[in-house]
């Protein structure tokens, strides 16, 4: 009972994992602090 419980549990976490890979991120994309100023100078401009 024990082996079906371990392998169960590890093959669960795996479904997990690629279903959360799926669904889609609401956070936004992270751009660098030298790549704000960048984009800073060029709107000022």
């Amino acid at each position: 009972m024990n082996r079906k419980k371990k392998m169960n549990k590890v093959l669960n976490a795996k479904i997990k994992k690629a279903n959360a890979k799926n669904q889609p991120s609401n956070k936004p994309r992270y751009i660098s602090k030298a790549e704000r100023a960048a984009a800073a100078e060029r709107d000022a401009e």
